[in-house]
């Protein structure tokens, strides 16, 4: 891809991009969010055109319209997000939308035996016959891998292939991604988890905001380099946390059940507790009940059985507003869903819980004022980058919306913290921001329950770790002991806790 240049209304995504990938390597693109990542590779894949520049495929210049085009010049992609049907087998989505070697009558034995080809060749274990929503999420990568490799792909783009599996399944993909390369595939690997892109590529490409930073061996870069590189700053990587001093207990989950979306039961007897002074994180893979976990602690959810106690008050079945009330604050998982209204200001949704209450309001009137100063406050404290305080919510990058709710939340002085994936999408300095607040909470005695998909970030952060498979507790470990392999082995609920 040389001098790539994309724009969109009001916004320059690629500014002179070049970067190249040989057969036989793998080499990463890194940056933060809105650096231009997507835009590039959605470009190489046909789903963008470039405004200028050119795309050059074994030394021929090519220009896509599609991605039926690019899959045509032999470019894979892996979206983070499967396209995959969940109601049909792998062999059939991987034969979707391909012609058949005999006519109007389907091939799936021959397709079956292919894939069964590939799958020996490059450990990607998968029953052809098995249907999709029966697989596990490490499973269905293979098979999105799979289909890709089906259709001919030489060159695989891979849009942060790890963000749903456990470390032993990344471990597998990477043994399987090694393959690929040897055997003389090019491999473009997109991730923000910096110990992978060390572990796993020969070469690593910056983006920061739009523009190359340059392009490295490996081998010569560190986490550090790499942070700096992608933020143009230090950036703490490893935080220097004093003991633990643990309190009274201020939030307690007694055998909780609820049930989930399907109709079945997304928490099973779920039973931890959480002391002032602490961070217990709980780590688990995608869709393991975290999410509904979180909703019953917030209110949004309704429990079938069990208790929850927040401070000692009893508030198993309280609302949102009573749980405000009683000491606790959150910061959800899906922030523009649950966290603020995206086509109201940045003040309005500064006082989204409390603009009933004084100071905000008297009777039934707002006080603008009063208003006004409160949140011109919190962007100063919180260093929220907004061009006015009456800017719509949805113009904020992701990292800047994060940190206005966390600012709303943190200002009443909570007791307890629910936060659920408080730094899923944002970029790593909005992240570093974010765990130094949460570790700032801590030291002032709150209790806070994380819940992240994000081992390291766990890691880093928690005094204990508690791990979650299909809805129950496996068990709670000291997260100064704790190994990554012994929480992964947790993770896919294949051991409890010592």
């Amino acid at each position: 891809m040389v001098d790539i240049v994309k724009r969109f209304p009001g916004v320059l995504a690629n500014d002179g991009v070049s970067f190249d990938v040989r057969a036989g390597e793998v080499h990463a693109l890194l940056g933060e969010n809105g650096a231009g990542k997507s835009t590039l590779m959605r470009q190489l894949y046909g789903l963008y055109r470039p405004d200028s520049g050119q795309i050059i495929i074994d030394g021929q210049p090519r220009v896509f319209h599609s991605p039926s085009d690019a899959i045509k010049a032999g470019v894979g992609m892996i979206h983070q997000h499967f396209m995959l049907v969940s109601s049909l087998t792998v062999a059939e989505n991987v034969a979707l939308g391909l012609p058949s070697s005999r006519g109007a009558r389907l091939d799936l034995d021959r397709v079956a035996e292919r894939i069964r080809a590939l799958a020996e060749r490059y450990g990607l274990k998968v029953d052809p016959s098995a249907v999709v929503w029966q697989l596990s999420v490490g499973e269905q990568q293979r098979v999105e891998i799979l289909k890709a490799l089906y259709r001919g792909a030489s060159l695989l783009v891979l849009d942060e292939p790890t963000a749903v599996l456990t470390p032993q399944e990344a471990e597998e993909l990477f043994v399987t991604l090694r393959q690929m390369a040897a055997d003389g595939h090019a491999l473009i690997f997109i991730s923000h988890k910096l110990h992978e892109v060390l572990a796993l590529s020969n070469r690593v490409t910056v983006l920061r905001d739009g523009r190359m930073v340059g392009t490295y061996p490996t081998t010569e870069m560190t986490r550090a380099d790499l942070a700096r590189l992608m933020v143009g700053r230090e950036v703490l990587l490893q935080y220097d946390r004093p003991p633990a001093k643990p309190g009274e207990e201020r939030l307690k989950i007694d055998g909780l059940w609820t049930v989930g979306d399907r109709g079945t039961d997304a928490v099973r007897d779920f039973t931890l507790s959480v002391r002032a002074g602490e961070i217990v994180g709980l780590a688990g893979v995608s869709g393991n009940g975290q999410r509904e976990l979180a909703e019953v602690l917030t209110g949004l959810r309704k429990p079938s059985k069990g208790a929850v106690t927040l401070n000692g008050k009893d508030v198993t079945h309280a609302s949102p507003a009573e749980r405000i009330a009683a000491g606790q604050c959150a910061i959800p998982e899906e922030r523009m869903r649950t966290g603020v209204i995206k086509d109201f200001s940045v003040l309005e949704n500064a006082i989204l819980c409390d603009h009933g209450h004084a100071p905000y309001s008297h009777q039934t009137l707002l006080d603008f004022k009063t208003i006004a100063a409160h949140t011109q406050q919190l962007i100063a404290d919180y260093a929220v980058k907004t061009p006015t305080a009456d800017t719509p919510v949805k113009n904020l990058s992701g990292g800047n919306i994060q940190k206005l709710i966390l600012a709303r939340e943190l200002c009443r002085k909570p007791t307890v913290v629910i936060a659920a994936q408080p730094t899923r999408g944002v970029d790593i300095g909005a992240s570093e921001y974010i765990h130094h607040r949460l570790l700032e909470q801590r030291a002032s005695g709150t209790a806070t329950l994380l819940i992240s998909e994000d081992l390291d970030e766990i890691r880093a952060l928690s005094d204990r770790i508690a791990v979650i498979f299909e809805g129950r507790l496996m068990g709670v470990v000291d997260a100064a002991t704790a190994t990554a392999e012994s929480l992964g082995l947790m993770m896919a609920g294949t051991r409890h806790a010592d």
